[in-house]
């Protein structure tokens, strides 16, 4: 069985709007385990499974620590899930696997497209990270699901990077194509429509339901080798709503990666 790393990434320095991310992964974790619901996926599957090593949360100081930790973890032979932060850290955590899997598919599930070539000066900003993922050849295809804020400079990255995307204004979920790939899975908070997922720095009515992206999630047919979940904040939540949806994400993601 494959053996999987959980790393709480406390970072959002290069959030644009709003700080707030960098709380979150303690408090994901700590609804997870507050006893609301038990530990299985939909799919019956456990995650109270000796594969899964929590190695707890990391203070970022300096970006690139983010790829030295995720490369550190790969080593062991595991796969990783990441619990952010702001999207910015998928850049590095994407650059660390490269060398393991040079030929990567990414699924990303989103309200923006993260394709900026640079944002406010920064070309690191959580604005950009799949602009990076795509100039360095990290990904053979990136999949975007939920976006609903193109602009004409991100619609001219899409077509440059060759980017699929699937806007929410003409989304079928049926549409979406199947990953040959070893598949990493990208999950920002705010591509869930604002009433499942209040706590997020941007609100962008229109968005998916959880169950639409909890039955994609479970349709993938392909190795999940990795996933990041990001952007949720917490002093923005109502009543950890939205960390109660990041825990079930959380959970049906580590069932595929399992």
């Amino acid at each position: 069985m494959n053996k999987i790393i959980i790393q709480g990434i406390k970072f959002d320095e290069k959030s644009s709007y709003e700080k707030g991310p960098r709380l979150a992964p303690p408090i994901i974790r700590e609804v997870l385990n507050c006893g609301s619901a038990n530990m299985y996926t939909e799919n019956l599957i456990t995650i109270e499974n000796e594969a899964i090593e929590d190695k707890g949360d990391f203070e970022i100081s300096d970006y690139f620590d983010i790829e030295k930790i995720t490369k550190k973890h790969l080593k062991s032979g595991a796969k990783i899930l990441s619990l952010g932060g702001d999207h910015s850290i998928t850049f590095p955590i994407i650059k660390a696997h490269h060398e393991k899997y040079p030929k990567l598919d990414i699924l990303h599930i989103d309200a923006h497209c993260d394709l900026y070539n640079d944002y406010e000066g920064d070309s690191y900003s959580h604005a950009c990270p799949f602009a990076r993922i795509m100039e360095n050849g990290f990904a053979v295809k990136l999949v975007q699901v939920g976006i609903r804020t193109l602009n004409p400079h991100q619609a001219e990255q899409a077509d440059k990077f060759k980017v699929e995307i699937h806007q929410m204004k003409d989304l079928d979920l049926n549409k979406i194509p199947k990953f040959k790939n070893p598949l990493y899975i990208s999950l920002d908070m705010d591509g869930f429509d604002p009433a499942y997922a209040p706590g997020v720095s941007h609100h962008e009515p229109g968005g998916l339901t959880s169950r639409q992206v909890i039955n994609l999630i479970q349709s993938i047919d392909t190795e999940v080798i990795g996933a990041d979940i990001v952007e949720y904040n917490p002093p923005k939540d109502f009543q950890k709503m939205t960390a109660f949806l990041a825990a079930k994400m959380m959970k049906e993601i580590l069932g595929k990666m399992l």
